[in-house]
């Protein structure tokens, strides 16, 4: 099993845990507005990355985890400089936001491109019908239709 994917998903779960402690910093060290989206960038973008992490170990696509860890770094450079901030009323360094948001930005237009890609070649590899192969749930919900009596060629 590739360590790729589960590497991206640990990332992502810290991200996740940094955007939680990030909102509590906002609200209990008045960090105001900038570290409140900070802290929502980083949750948004953990979940997203989660779920590239899923995809990937059952796709195997190096393009996805690549645009997953150019996600996670794009998020985590805004969040941080958002937080620096605003808690330090200094930023990172100069144009450290602009910089991950482009990136995060990007990196979801990649993933639109990636996933099409997959799409399209998943669509030329699978001979027509495959979707109703021995063991699938689609092949399973149409044997227990036409237990029942229905026709095979019914769409509902």
């Amino acid at each position: 099993m590739p360590r790729a994917p589960l590497i991206l998903a640990a990332a992502a779960a810290l991200m996740g845990g940094a955007g939680v402690a990030l909102a509590a910093a906002a609200v209990h060290m008045s960090g105001g507005e900038l570290a409140h989206r900070g802290a929502l960038f980083l949750i948004l973008h953990a979940a997203a990355a989660l779920a590239i992490a899923a995809h990937a170990r059952l796709d195997q696509g190096r393009a996805l985890l690549f645009v997953g860890f150019a996600m996670e770094a794009g998020a985590s450079l805004f969040a941080a400089d958002l937080a620096f901030h605003a808690f330090m009323g200094a930023r990172l360094f100069p144009f450290a936001a602009p910089i991950g948001g482009t990136t995060m930005l990007l990196s979801w237009l990649a993933l639109a491109g990636a996933v099409g890609v997959a799409a399209l070649r998943r669509e030329k590899a699978a001979p027509p019908g495959d979707e109703f192969r021995a063991g699938s749930p689609r092949a399973a919900s149409r044997a227990s239709r036409e237990a029942d009596g229905e026709r095979p060629d019914c769409p509902l």
